[in-house]
């Protein structure tokens, strides 16, 4: 058996899980999805996507033909996600080339890629964005709103195994979309030792000595030792993962592309959700007399929505108070009634005898006289109506029925259900006569009155 837990350790778990908790739910989350109908090609594009925004996206997101953008927005907020709304903007982006992960790795003689990189989300890299132009700085925005900001003060090295390359090209107005594998590895070295360091140990069994291995770096290709430069030497302000790789010690880092490639244009920025003002537009350009008409118009529509929406509450609201004064007046009815009924009842009938009940008004004629009167009326008094027997008035529901198999005759004589014995003779149900005792008879040791 483990050991219990103790009260402190409970309570470290509790506090760690909610600070989790806290820093997963303030990072933001991405929807990745199609609409409309797409290709295969398409199709696997929208899972490599969703490949670079782990951990922090849906990754088994299920789209229906029947699901439209209103649908992905209604579950947002319960789940957290937060990339369709940060900045209020909805963002046309057209596709003019890309490339598959499959198709970018099958490019590379070596790939670094595994599953430990995905743990953690990518750094984000922009370039040329800081030209002028609104719609520049919008875009922006969206693309750090896309992935979770990095404090470089808190940050870890050892988190960051991915990098994301944004870049914009201002004279082609395009946007070039890189996703790389990032490797740290120390500089100033020979290239003998960097095979030493490595976790392979080469293959010595053509060196007389070590030091051949050292000095020369003999029988070594020329892809294992790539050309670095100060273009990518850095001193490390922490400790990284892999051998050499010290605190304040100068490495080379070094990116190498695992897709997918895309080249992407901006086409519009429209506010809201696809329904709100265009406030960039590559194609179509519209003067200011044109665009304030169109700002008039939409005032206008949403000033008639809002008076639809008063006028509507005012009818819910009227229709409430009509409601609540007919619940009124009708719990009055029904206390007013209440009253009379029990002031009536106070209220002695001069013509009810002592030895008779209260005579209850019937539109059956008969009925009511022999209920006011407690005699049968005459064969005459009524001739259109038929006079009804007092024992059969209450229906024959309500006749006692003999027990089964058994029948009353009228002149109190009780017979016996039939079975036909041996001999084609009458029998009982033990099979034996009847014998008569008296006004009775006994049938298999019961009697009949």
């Amino acid at each position: 058996m483990g050991k219990a837990k103790t009260k402190n350790q409970k309570k470290s778990r509790a506090t760690a899980n909610h600070v989790a908790e806290h820093t997963y739910g303030a990072v933001p989350h991405s929807f990745v999805f199609h609409r409309g109908q797409v290709g295969k090609n398409v199709g696997q594009l929208i899972l490599d996507v969703r490949r670079v925004m782990e951990p922090y996206t849906a990754e088994s997101l299920k789209v229906k033909k029947k699901n439209v953008l209103k649908d992905f927005v209604s579950i947002a907020g319960p789940l957290g996600v937060t990339s369709l709304h940060t900045t209020n903007k909805c963002f046309f982006l057209f596709f003019l080339q890309y490339s598959l992960i499959k198709d970018v790795v099958s490019s590379l003689k070596k790939h670094r890629m595994h599953d430990q990189q995905f743990t953690h989300h990518p750094l984000l890299i922009l370039n040329n964005f800081g030209t002028d132009g609104m719609h520049i700085k919008l875009m922006a925005t969206m693309f750090q709103n896309m992935f979770p900001s990095i404090n470089v003060h808190k940050v870890s090295l050892n988190n960051i195994k991915r990098c994301v390359m944004v870049n914009y090209n201002p004279e082609s107005q395009q946007i070039e979309f890189r996703h790389y594998s990032l490797k740290v590895v120390p500089v100033g070295m020979s290239r003998g030792v960097k095979k030493l360091m490595q976790e392979r140990f080469p293959n010595m069994g053509k060196f007389e000595d070590i030091s051949e291995l050292l000095m020369k770096g003999a029988n070594l290709s020329e892809s294992e030792a790539e050309q670095d430069g100060e273009h990518n030497i850095t001193e490390l302000p922490q400790v990284y993962s892999g051998r050499g790789n010290m605190a304040s010690q100068q490495s080379a880092v070094r990116l190498t592309e695992i897709g997918p490639r895309m080249t992407l244009q901006l086409t519009k920025i429209q506010e809201g959700m696809g329904e709100g003002n265009v406030m960039y537009h590559s194609i179509i350009s519209k003067t200011e007399e044109e665009i304030q008409e169109i700002l008039d118009r939409k005032e206008a529509q949403l000033k008639e929505k809002e008076g639809r929406r008063k006028k509507q509450s005012q009818n819910v609201a009227q229709k409430k108070e009509k409601q609540e004064e007919n619940k009124k007046k009708s719990l009055a009815g029904i206390k007013r009634k209440h009253a009379e009924t029990e002031e009536d009842g106070e209220v002695e009938d001069p013509g009810r005898q002592d030895d008779r009940p209260a005579a209850v008004e019937s539109d059956d004629e008969v009925e009511y006289y022999r209920q006011a009167v407690g005699e049968e009326p005459d064969e005459d008094m009524f001739p259109a109506k038929k006079r009804r027997d007092p024992e059969r008035s209450h229906g024959p529901a309500n006749r006692r029925k003999p027990p089964f198999g058994k029948s009353q005759r009228r002149d109190g004589d009780v017979k016996s259900p039939k079975r036909n014995g041996p001999g084609g003779q009458n029998r009982d149900r033990t099979g034996k006569g009847l014998k008569k005792f008296g006004d009775r008879e006994k049938v298999a040791g019961r009697s009949f009155a």
